[in-house]
């Protein structure tokens, strides 16, 4: 979340997108009707399914799924033909000034420097101009063509609300009067804030779902402003925590991004994540890369990482390719992989196309599951009949199961949506033989060290190095990692020369060797601070742990909870929240003072200021000090498939054909996302595969484990698909009929609702109707035993985070 789940509150519209508070986020939803009651806010909900959420809404549409950025893209041509965006803060806060490169183009789908042969992007002609000065170029007026603002009228222009329309299968009078109540947030005394989740990440084009609303809330002043940001509704307890902390290769703790096999030396590696100013007097803040990665090599390695040896980055793997659970399974069904540890995940059913998973897992030689339960994964090998049809004496895969504790068996902390670290004591001990992971972990290293001792192996000194502090090595204490990965002072750190202009004069000690970090403002690029994540730094001070606190005190009434846990960055609750005031430093909406400069400093606000505190507005710092440019980015060159969102269809499309270019085959679906060889032929077709799918939650559910709690599986105990009225009757299905439901994949069976919460789309002359399938059933668990939902979903993800393409998919459907 840019905010947090209090801050709705403050908000005067909520749209509800890709996904559906109501019903999977129930408690956080508890603000949005804070909200409605309270400053007499409206709620929108766009969704392919009448949801509970929708029931409660002011504005409900429906929209096909798959079809978001059509929508939103009509969103931003409405906004910008009706003049409706907020000039002051789009001008001081965004990048609609700069000039892009006169190369750049866009036709028929795709954007230029298409590789077809590889399905990527040579970005060469994406980006800004930049001076002799080495600064974008700029145009004030916005007039030449070239400006990004102008760019992206262009590009928007045409979605019209015909064209949306027609794409997405959502009433024309049901769209403008979206756009009207969208558009009324841009003025300045007004924010609106958008709630999404699962329902826009679990796409082909997932984090351009995102990215285009974020684009509105810029239009519309929307950013870094209380009731306004873009939040993410995330899903487990600790869904957030383990993104900060980053399991896995693509980045490092604290979304660092991992070196590659093109960072040979520490040196290229540095220089290319080293921020420079794109604009002057910009604070570029991740020109600060050297001092996080440098200390989070001092937390790994402690006296091991010295200058001489580049605090030890020749022990950092470099990555060849990119490693997500995707090119994971691939590999694996390739037969490359010999072993695979699965911790707190349920793999078989939770990553898309069974088949090729469950064959992926028989190649391997040994795979070790970490968990509380008896999952799918670790009972890959046992037949199952109809719902696992394996043979087990052709699987030669061992495997080891290794049973962990549950969340109220451990003393810990979470993180949660609103990036509060919340500390909780455990309830009970773990039963049996179970231990919590993180002993589980510390005896396999230990062990694994101990046999690199005894009998050496390639690269030996990233384990032997490895630094170990714990008390008990054995088992580490969550108290101890939660105090290294806040980070701590192996040196004095000291401040500047107490007289500025004679640098040999006396330094104040800011951090004494041996303490805890106060901040990462004061991480060291010279190997005198450890820190095992730099936005962590803070939770646990010298004083004590930050994460622990519960004060409940609002002084200021937006809902801000300073001393409630410990919020990152910084103890930060609303991300960018400079943007809340003017370029003079003036709340947009004095009735909800959140920031404002006194003439001295950023300080006395209702928050952590998201800025140099003694930062005049006459000096022009912006807003997203993260930016090189200092604002923030209309058009984003980060992007794989484009710096201006576009509408794709999914790679199961029950239209065969994008009707933005309907002429091209190359850009039907996300020409920049990764297909494998296989997987391109196992995706259905509209002949064969006539209706539109998708997967989604239950609030009587938590993704596949509360199927092992008898209270859950009393309140929904059979898996169950869902379809309308009108294709109910098309297809002789009544309800509570057993049906099978089939994809290019697999096949699902089970009993049939059928609901008048889904409805068919009228999408460009025709009828497209939608199967729901929700996906808490398995072959594990005290429920009655199910089909997995993802024996029917395709094999290929987003081209950006690789999340896997479960919300929109082709089925047919007929009765069992």
């Amino acid at each position: 979340m840019t905010n947090s789940w209090t801050d709705i509150k403050n908000t005067d519209l909520v749209l509800i997108m890709g996904g559906n508070a109501a019903e999977a986020h129930p408690c956080g939803f508890k603000w949005v009707t804070e909200a409605m009651q309270h400053r007499k806010a409206k709620l929108i909900v766009v969704d392919p399914r009448f949801t509970r959420s929708a029931a409660v809404a002011d504005v409900y549409a429906p929209i096909r799924n798959g079809t978001d950025i059509a929508f939103l893209g009509g969103v931003i041509n409405w906004l910008l033909s009706n003049d409706k965006i907020h000039h002051d803060y789009v001008r001081f806060n965004t990048d609609v000034a700069f000039l892009t490169k006169p190369d750049f183009k866009f036709d028929n789908g795709l954007f230029s420097g298409y590789d077809e042969a590889k399905r990527s992007y040579n970005k060469a002609t994406w980006g800004y101009q930049l001076g002799e000065d080495g600064y974008v170029k700029v145009d004030e007026t916005l007039q030449d063509p070239l400006t990004v603002y102008q760019q992206l009228k262009k590009h928007y222009s045409r979605y019209t609300p015909e064209m949306v329309s027609r794409i997405c299968g959502t009433p024309k009078d049901k769209f403008l009067q979206i756009c009207q109540m969208l558009g009324e947030m841009s003025a300045p005394t007004k924010t609106s804030t958008i709630m999404y989740a699962l329902g826009w990440t679990q796409h082909s084009v997932g984090s351009q779902n995102i990215r285009t609303m974020a684009m509105i809330q810029l239009l519309l002043g929307n950013m870094g402003r209380p009731g306004g940001g873009v939040n993410a509704l995330r899903g487990h307890a600790n869904v957030q925590g383990i993104t900060d902390m980053n399991a896995y290769s693509e980045v490092l703790s604290g979304y660092l991004s991992a070196p590659t096999d093109a960072d040979d030396t520490r040196e290229k590696y540095l220089a290319a994540r080293t921020g420079k100013p794109l604009r002057p007097n910009q604070m570029t803040f991740t020109q600060n890369f050297p001092k996080w990665f440098t200390s989070l090599m001092k937390s790994y390695y402690g006296a091991a990482a010295t200058a001489e040896n580049g605090f030890a980055y020749d022990w950092v793997p470099k990555r060849d390719a990119g490693y997500d659970i995707l090119h994971i399974f691939e590999l694996m069904h390739q037969g490359k992989m010999n072993g695979f540890i699965v911790q707190g995940f349920n793999p078989l059913a939770a990553v898309p196309n069974k088949k090729k998973l469950s064959a992926a897992l028989s190649k391997l030689k040994y795979l070790v599951v970490m968990d509380p339960l008896e999952t799918e994964t670790s009972e890959f090998w046992k037949n199952f009949g109809p719902l696992n049809d394996v043979k087990p004496e052709e699987i030669k895969t061992e495997v080891f199961r290794l049973p962990t504790s549950c969340f109220a068996e451990e003393t810990g902390s979470f993180t949660n949506s609103s990036r509060v670290i919340s500390w909780k004591e455990k309830a009970v001990d773990p039963p049996g033989e179970a231990k919590v992971d993180s002993e589980i972990i510390a005896r396999l290293f230990l062990k694994i060290r101990e046999m690199y001792a005894k009998e050496g192996g390639a690269l030996p000194e990233p384990v032997a190095a490895l630094t170990w502090p714990y008390l008990n090595a054995n088992v580490p204490t969550s108290a101890e990692l939660l105090r290294e990965i806040n980070g701590k002072a192996l040196a004095d750190v000291l401040g500047p020369p107490a007289d500025p202009k004679d640098p040999k004069s006396p330094r104040p000690v800011l951090v004494k060797a041996g303490e805890q970090m106060p901040n990462f403002a004061l991480l060291q690029a010279d190997g005198s601070t450890a820190c095992g994540n730099w936005i962590y730094a803070g939770c646990w001070q010298q004083s004590g742990n930050m994460t622990a606190r519960r004060d409940n005190s609002d002084p200021t009434g937006l809902g801000v909870f300073q001393n409630w846990g410990w919020s990152w960055p910084a103890n930060r609750r609303i991300l960018y929240n400079r943007a809340s005031a003017d370029k003079d430093g003036k709340p947009w909406d004095p009735s909800r003072k959140y920031l404002a400069w006194n003439g001295t400093s950023w300080a006395g606000g209702a928050d952590v200021p998201d800025m140099r505190p003694d930062a005049a507005p006459d000096q022009g710092v912006g807003s997203f000090i993260m930016n090189p440019e200092g604002v923030a980015r209309l058009h984003a060159i980060g992007m794989a498939e484009g710096p201006f969102p576009e509408h794709y269809e999914p790679f199961e499309t029950p239209l065969g054909v994008n009707l933005m270019c309907p002429d091209n085959p190359k850009a039907v679906s996300n020409p920049a996302a990764r297909v494998y060889k296989g997987d391109l032929e196992a995706f259905g077709k509209k002949e064969e595969f006539p209706y539109a799918a998708s997967t989604y939650r239950l609030t009587e559910h938590q993704h596949f484990w509360t199927k092992h709690a008898r209270s859950n599986a009393v309140v929904q105990p059979a898996p169950f698909v869902e379809i309308g009225e009108e294709l109910a009757k098309e297809k002789g299905i009544k309800q509570g009929d057993k049906v099978k439901v089939r994809s290019n994949r697999g096949e699902v069976v089970a009993s049939c609702v059928v609901t008048k919460r889904i409805k068919a789309w009228d999408v460009d002359g025709r009828k497209i109707h939608m199967v729901g399938i929700p996906i808490h059933w398995g072959f594990k668990g005290v429920t009655q035993n199910g089909y997995l939902a993802n024996a029917l979903t395709p094999f290929v993800g987003d081209a950006n985070s690789q999340t896997p393409e479960f919300k929109a998919f082709l089925v047919n459907i007929e009765k069992a």
